[in-house]
């Protein structure tokens, strides 16, 4: 016989899916392959402007950059065919461009951008808050989007004559990629009070009020094929080929509790990271004043959402006012401090704040310090701050008709161990932390792969299979009694604080 011959070793690329999302900090890609193992991971980190107090802008310009920069790297190896990809960003922005997609000024970001106050109030009066909240399912705040198109419209009018086109991260990205003018219903349902979260479509009369003269995206879900990469923009990304489908894609959030398989009917995921977010899936639509009543990811779904102005922002302030040392040793000091800070409390509206509050007005504060407390005491004050404000939220979930059974914890902030089991033991919450912490850009893959030729698992399940579980913290009840009182003293805080705190407020804005 013959001697056996070993099989030739296969060289040809594997399919793959490639996720990007847009953050705050930074933007990310992924590449994955077909069975829901990551290939690649890169980052490129970005700032946001603050042109004046209370605005927080960007250069879209940059959005794309970096995602032909990003998608350049994870290619150049050759040894994956990009099938699909994913898109997803912050939210909700308001970006407007001229038709051809041309910026006509920066973009301005979520609630953390302030300055549309104004138009809040005005628009509250001429709508009704009673109509808006019915028919979008929250009331005017910081992070809506109507009320910073309108304030571009006042203020800035030769800009706003130019635009045709609103826009959003992941809808920018999508349109540069196939030249398809989309945005997906989630992010519609944040554009208040411009969509209809019980007709699921754009609100015409408001629409023309609010921003005559431009043309509203295509609606869509977040799976959804928003179109094909075109030659133009292949011939910019060497690793994709023309007709590579492009999902619609979705806000940040929303995508990063896909990827941590957070979407199911009560579900409730913590995204740690510059800021807070906490989404609940439901499957009825509810409205609350206090937080955000959303569409969901998918059909059929809704979504009871809260967001903190600042969280992990606050630590990376800290840090750089410190000396910028390690994060771990920053941990590692926060950890000996022990609960209670060595008798300090903050309140982290460093940016003012969103939910539940909705106060963008509101300042940081810290109480007790005195000439012995150290960074190590500051650090976990700042930590145990964010957790007090999540627990506040979750207080404010649960009153609205969250049913709130699972809670999965996503984010950079989950790394390290300290933050999270803060928050568990603050909250009396268990959080199942998934094994991939690559987040929204996973979330974005995910989606990607349902168009895929070969899948094999339906989207709704996909994530579970690609991102399973690694660990489940539980609360210390012994900490409870002592984090109880805490709270109490951290809600009356803001009250007796809250007039001489906007009162400074009023001195930042007039310097």
């Amino acid at each position: 016989m013959p001697p056996a011959t070993a099989a030739p070793v296969s060289t040809a690329p594997v399919p793959a899916v490639l996720g990007i999302d847009v953050g705050t900090s930074s933007t990310k890609a992924v590449l994955v392959d077909a069975h829901g193992t990551i290939l690649r991971t890169a980052v490129r980190e970005h700032e946001v402007d603050r042109p004046a107090p209370g605005h927080v802008e960007m250069d879209a310009e940059v959005w794309w950059q970096e995602a032909v920069s990003l998608i350049t790297e994870l290619t150049a190896p050759g040894d994956a065919r990009v099938s699909a990809i994913g898109v997803s960003g912050m939210g909700p922005c308001v970006l407007l461009t001229e038709a051809d997609g041309t910026p006509v000024r920066p973009a301005i970001l979520y609630g953390v951008d302030t300055r549309a106050g104004e138009q809040i109030e005005s628009l509250t009066a001429q709508l009704g808050e009673e109509e808006i909240l019915t028919r979008g399912g929250s009331v005017l705040t910081t992070q809506a989007a109507g009320p910073k198109i309108a304030w571009i419209r006042a203020h800035e009018p030769e800009a706003y004559g130019r635009a045709r086109r609103f826009l959003m991260p992941a809808s920018f990205l999508a349109l540069r990629l196939t030249d398809q003018y989309v945005l997906d219903h989630h992010s519609a349902s944040q554009s208040s009070p411009l969509y209809d979260s019980e007709a699921l479509a754009w609100h015409e009369p408001w629409v023309e009020q609010i921003a005559p003269g431009l043309e509203m995206p295509r609606l869509q879900w977040p799976a959804d094929q928003a179109g094909e990469v075109t030659a133009r923009a292949a011939a910019q990304l060497p690793g994709i080929v023309p007709g590579t489908p492009v999902v619609t894609g979705s806000i940040d959030a929303w995508t990063e509790a896909i990827s941590a398989d957070a979407q199911n009917p009560g579900d409730l995921m913590l995204m740690y990271g510059t800021t807070m977010f906490l989404v609940a899936t439901t499957e009825q639509r509810t409205t609350s004043r206090t937080l955000w009543g959303t569409v969901g990811a998918f059909p059929g779904t809704y979504c009871l959402a809260g967001g903190m102005a600042t969280s992990g922002a606050i630590t990376s302030w800290l840090r750089r006012l410190t000396g910028s040392a390690p994060y771990p040793e920053l941990l590692a000091e926060a950890e000996a401090a022990g609960p209670g800070a060595g008798g300090l409390l903050m309140l982290p509206y460093f940016a003012g704040e969103r939910t539940p509050i909705q106060d963008p007005e509101a300042r940081g504060v810290i109480a007790g310090l005195t000439l012995d407390h150290g960074r190590g005491h500051l650090y976990r004050a700042a930590l145990e701050a964010t957790a007090l404000g999540v627990r506040h939220n979750v207080e404010e979930l649960r009153t609205g008709g969250a049913p709130i059974r699972r809670v999965v914890a996503v984010g950079g902030g989950t790394q390290g161990g300290l933050w999270t089991r803060i928050v568990s033991d603050i909250t009396g919450i268990e959080q199942v932390v998934p094994t991939s912490t690559v987040g929204a850009s996973l979330g974005a893959a995910i989606l990607a792969a349902d168009h895929l030729p070969d899948t094999a698992h339906d989207l709704r399940s996909r994530a579970a299979a690609w991102n399973p579980p690694a660990t489940t913290l539980h609360p210390d009840p012994s900490q409870r009694p002592f984090y109880d009182d805490l709270y109490q003293h951290y809600r009356r805080l803001y009250d007796s604080t809250v007039q001489t705190v906007h009162h400074l407020a009023a001195q930042q804005r007039n310097r």
